[in-house]
């Protein structure tokens, strides 16, 4: 097969896993000795059929182990030696199972996994990492794109699991399978399992290709295609209207949004976990640190509010003021609001009036 497509060695991973997953003996047993004919080792195979238990439950994986072992005696004799493979190398000495296997998760996932299902069950957490990621993934003498081919086999050939399919078609093309290889795969799937399973697979990477591609896209927000709204009176004093220019979509931490200040409009007393840019962009404003002075802002300046500084921030008396703020989150939080900025704290004079 061409080098766009799966190479032989690689699309007979495709049946192995699927009928060891569904639980066709008759049918891997023709998948293994193709698998050995195509050139995976006994090793490779095995690291296959070890693998699934992890995905399709330990009964399935122990019959298709004794299938295999069937088979490898069948062949051995009518005289056929197979190629053994390498044995895995040792797992690093320095690192625990979870240490390595979160590092791999990282690695193929493309961040680090967090989630509510993880914060209810942390035991599933570190199953995954520790022994999924790190005790099987981390064995090297089966490469992650091979260990991907047979996983997205597997879950295509599994009723219920499409929300991992998806997953593990998105891993596949993160480890380097190229699309041209993962409809190679769900064209092996369609001659080798059957046309259900074919649907299955292919229809989760049309939307994943989808979700991927629109991660893509450059992204432009029209100026005016999302009205502002009033400030809260709970966090502002006076008039305000804030319009949101846009939000930290993941990875991304950074959002910012067009405030416009009425005179003698305010915000309240508040912080940034990482701080906070003003870029004032009409008008007189006002800004100031707890204990410190008012300092007057005008059109131009830029503003830098370290983080965890309590301060706020807003018109001057007698000019509106727009400015644009742009801040990061941690943990999901970009501001802490305290109390409101009384009248006797916004009428004192801004330090360079003061005498």
């Amino acid at each position: 097969m061409k080098n766009v497509s799966l190479n032989a060695r690689q699309a007979a991973i495709v049946p192995i896993a699927a009928f060891t997953a569904n639980g066709d003996l008759m049918k891997l047993k023709t998948a293994l000795n193709k698998g050995l004919d195509a050139g995976l080792t006994i090793n490779e195979i095995k690291e296959i059929l070890v693998q699934m238990y992890a995905y399709a439950g330990f009964p399935r994986s122990l019959n298709g182990i004794n299938t295999f072992m069937g088979v490898l005696d069948e062949r051995s004799q009518k005289g056929i030696k197979d190629v053994v493979g390498k044995e895995p190398s040792s797992m690093p000495a320095n690192k625990s199972s979870i240490e390595l296997g979160t590092e791999i998760q990282t690695r193929l996932v493309g961040k680090p996994v967090t989630g509510p299902i993880y914060a209810f069950a942390p035991a599933i957490d570190q199953f995954l990492k520790g022994h999924l990621f790190g005790d099987i993934f981390g064995r090297d003498n089966f490469d992650f794109q091979s260990r991907e081919i047979a996983t997205i086999s597997a879950l295509a050939s599994m009723e219920g699991v499409t929300p991992q399919l998806q997953a593990h078609f998105n891993v596949g093309l993160n480890v380097g399978l190229t699309e041209a290889q993962l409809r190679s795969l769900i064209a092996v799937l369609e001659a080798s399992v059957g046309r259900k399973e074919a649907a299955h697979a292919n229809e989760a990477l049309g939307k994943v290709l989808s979700s991927r591609q629109a991660e893509q896209r450059i992204n432009i927000t029209r100026s005016g295609s999302q009205p502002a709204s009033q400030g809260s009176p709970e966090h502002f004093t006076g008039s305000v209207l804030v319009d949101t220019l846009f939000k930290a979509d993941d990875p991304a931490r950074t959002s910012g949004g067009r405030v416009t200040f009425e005179p003698g409009a305010r915000t309240a007393w508040h912080t940034h976990p990482l701080g906070q840019t003003l870029i004032v962009t009409s008008g007189t404003g006002r800004v100031q640190r707890w204990g410190g002075p008012i300092e007057e802002i005008r059109q131009g300046d830029v503003v830098w509010i370290p983080a965890g500084v309590k301060h706020w921030h807003g018109a001057a008396p007698n000019s509106a003021m727009t400015h644009i703020a742009i801040a990061e989150h941690q943990d999901g939080t970009v501001v802490e609001w305290m109390e409101k900025v009384s009248d006797g704290q916004y009428n004192q004079l801004p330090s360079a009036q003061q005498k």
